[in-house]
């Protein structure tokens, strides 16, 4: 997985937001509003809500790594640089080098309008030096996924949606109809979204969807209306067997999925149907095949509307309506990090997957007093304002159900759940003692020395903090991560000696190199300079099959030459 959200330059700040009840719809200042070239007399109107939901950074790309120039990112929909970041971060994630990957890889995804062409067209110069065709490549949703296949060279389906609200649970559901058609072996899927205000407010009209004081109150009284975000998500999916098969990490498995429209029968084009929210989540059991007893948690779409969440609740209802009382949490992230608008499906979904390995069900932030229009002790919901302990059983499997809804009636529904037990158990029990004088070799490559030593310090930080199996980390930096020319190596015991050398760049332990050389050779070296001592190789003929291998070789060579096991000698 990878994403930004509002508040979150990454998945571990994220969850220790959801985790916290942080709310990062945060205020803007005078000053805030005036760099941001809104003008006095705006924001000084009584309607003006001074509120903004969005991360640092989303106006940054690094377009050389993607081999694009200044000019090209310039023109380029910020959903579209994000999204090619976010594709890249996730594949590094799940362990895995597309050049090296041995199967196809789909791109399934989808963004926001598009409020960024308009800005660039109002540039004669850049409107006349980049051409119209350019400008179109550079913004077109249809080149979304594209351009991912593109720069990462995937060759699976790469396909570009959108679906209004519902857009990134669709293109979830449509990646995994892809990888379970064999169109794929792996795929890529989620969305993005950038707010056109995203550095600024929001005038308030009465009556809009549009919250009047800058805040999201899930299913609650005072429920008034949304904040649109800024976010971008993406998740790596692989059929469950070839992940067991291939040694993946799962953090979750997908059980079932279901899209489908509201039709005619409503009030409006823009207006929730309770029928039509009802009929999506039943098909998504179905297609899970499960029971609405099976499902602990729903992360609702929870507009913090107040029309919306009791047509909501009411359609849950419909289909949860024979479970006892308060026995399903119910939540939504949009308390937290505002309306992500095309990617708030991927929001919620990632929540839901942190939620299960963390074992925990978040709070849902502004949620006081029930709407009046939910009576939520006559449903089978409850609502949790504190983090709630969500721990594996070995007698109940933990399910979550997570919806979005889109203007215009494009309704998905999908039912996650926890990994398998035995894979679990596997994960938590290190397959080499860390502490032992057992040497591992890590390394790492990037682009430029600095993002070489960008790369060696988060290294060492994660080493300390998670102290992690040294075997499978030597594996996923050597196997799932692409080259690049400027290369560092380090070697040691344990976590915290690797991540001492790697902080004080420790010349006995790490080596920096750069290399033209995709695939350089490796030769082993013995002095003959009088070294030897007893035992000297026997470590290394008990640890890596390669040198034992070579080892027995020549003792069998050796044998009838000279009537005795070289083995016995060395």
């Amino acid at each position: 997985m990878a994403g930004r959200f509002p508040g979150a330059r990454n998945l571990t700040e994220f969850w220790a937001n959801l985790r916290d009840g942080v709310e990062s719809v945060v205020p803007l200042s005078d000053e805030e509003l005036l760099s941001a070239g809104v003008a006095p007399d705006v924001f000084n109107q009584p309607g003006y809500v001074r509120a903004v939901a969005r991360f640092d950074g989303v106006d940054l790309f690094d377009a050389e790594f993607f081999g694009y120039t200044a000019a090209e990112a310039r023109v380029m929909d910020p959903q579209h640089r994000l999204f090619l970041e976010a594709a890249w971060e996730a594949l590094e994630h799940a362990g895995y080098d597309a050049a090296r990957y041995d199967g196809s890889i789909g791109v399934y995804a989808g963004a926001g309008a598009n409020r960024y062409l308009p800005l660039i067209e109002q540039d004669p110069h850049l409107r006349d030096t980049m051409g119209l065709t350019q400008l179109l490549v550079a913004n077109e949703l249809g080149f979304l996924s594209t351009r991912v296949s593109y720069k990462l060279d995937l060759k699976g389906p790469s396909l570009s949606l959108r679906t209004a609200c519902s857009t990134a649970l669709v293109a979830v559901h449509t990646a995994c109809l892809g990888l379970l058609n064999h169109e794929c072996d792996m795929a890529l899927s989620g969305a993005a979204n950038v707010n056109a205000s995203h550095i600024a407010g929001y005038l308030h009209q009465e009556g809009s969807f549009l919250s009047p004081d800058g805040h999201v109150r899930p299913f609650d009284a005072d429920a008034r209306g949304t904040v649109f975000g800024t976010g971008v998500g993406v998740v790596v999916l692989k059929r469950l067997e070839d992940a067991l098969a291939d040694g993946d990490t799962v953090h979750a498995v997908i059980r079932g999925s279901a899209v489908n429209n509201d039709g005619a029968v409503k009030v409006g084009f823009t207006a929730p149907s309770v029928s039509g929210q009802a009929a999506v989540v039943a098909a998504a059991h179905a297609s899970a095949g499960v029971e609405p007893s099976d499902i602990d948690y729903v992360e609702a779409h929870g507009t913090g509307t107040a029309l919306g969440d009791p047509i909501e609740v009411q359609a849950l209802s419909r289909v949860f309506g024979n479970n006892p009382p308060a026995s399903c949490a119910l939540g939504s992230i949009k308390g937290n990090i505002g309306h992500l608008d095309a990617a708030a499906g991927i929001a919620g979904l990632i929540k839901t997957v942190l939620a299960l390995g963390h074992e925990t069900i978040p709070p849902t932030i502004n949620h006081d007093h029930p709407n009046p229009d939910i009576d939520l002790g006559q449903t089978p919901f409850r609502i949790h304002n504190q983090p709630a302990p969500w721990k594996h059983t070995p007698t109940h499997i933990r399910r979550a159900g997570i919806s979005a809804f889109g203007f215009g009636g494009t309704n998905a529904h999908l039912i996650l759940e926890e990994p398998p037990v035995s894979l679990k158990t596997e994960e938590t029990e290190p397959i080499t003692d860390t502490n032992s004088d057992t040497e591992h070799l890590l390394v790492l490559s990037a682009r430029t020395p600095q993002a070489l030593d960008a790369a060696t310090d988060r290294l060492a930080h994660h080493l300390r903090a998670h102290q992690p199996d040294l075997a499978r980390t030597a594996h996923t930096l050597a196997q799932g991560r692409h080259t690049f020319p400027h290369r560092r190596i380090v070697h040691g015991t344990t976590p915290d000696h690797i991540a001492t050398a790697l902080e004080t760049r420790d010349p006995r332990r790490t080596t920096t190199h750069h290399t033209t050389h995709d695939n350089p050779h490796i030769i082993f070296i013995l002095s003959g300079q009088g070294p030897q001592h007893p035992h000297m190789g026997q470590q290394l003929y008990e640890q890596h099959p390669t040198y034992k291998q070579a080892i027995d070789t020549c003792a069998e060579i050796l044998q009838p030459h000279l009537n005795h096991d070289i083995r016995k000698i060395l």
